[in-house]
């Protein structure tokens, strides 16, 4: 008889809990760079509405999170002049791992090491509910999307662009 794995305690659900935040746990068998692709196949929905967490800085190393459906990507350029930056760009792993406490790939916008400013892609406030990563590689949450403001204060921007 195999024993269920137990879903991590991460600092992402130790925050949603202490919030008092309504979510759903989702395990999921985890690919190195499956992406939101894999998540999306192996939980059964769509990509859309799996957010990405991408952890950005600006020209003057400050960094950001960014939240993006995962069917879409982020257009730097658009996202600079939305904040009024010169110019905004991906933290390389080992960078975003030290902003945020997370390994990349298991990367949650909640309780990261430090506070950053989180900016999110306005049409995905528009979603009944989300998944998101819940700090863990193969480990999502289901929330509604109004937590991302509420709980973020995440600004809403207008930076997707197709996948390319």
């Amino acid at each position: 008889m195999s024993k269920k794995k137990k879903n991590p305690v991460t600092r992402a659900i130790l925050t949603l809990r202490q919030a008092g935040v309504e979510f759903t746990e989702h395990p999921y068998d985890y690919v190195d760079k499956g992406g939101t692709r894999r998540s999306s196949q192996e939980l059964g929905v769509d990509e859309h509405i799996v957010i990405k967490t991408l952890v950005m800085e600006d020209e003057e190393r400050e960094p950001l999170i960014m939240l993006q459906h995962g069917d879409r990507s982020v257009s730097t350029k658009a996202l600079a002049r939305e904040l009024g930056k010169r110019k905004i760009v991906p933290c390389t792993p080992t960078v975003a791992e030290r902003h945020t406490g997370y390994q990349v790939g298991g990367t949650s916008p909640f309780g990261t090491k430090r506070e950053l400013p989180v900016y999110v892609e306005r049409t995905i406030l528009e979603l009944e509910r989300i998944y998101i990563n819940g700090g863990g590689r193969g480990f999502l949450v289901s929330l509604a999307p109004s937590v991302l403001v509420d709980l973020l204060k995440a600004t809403p921007v207008d930076a997707a662009t197709d996948r390319a």
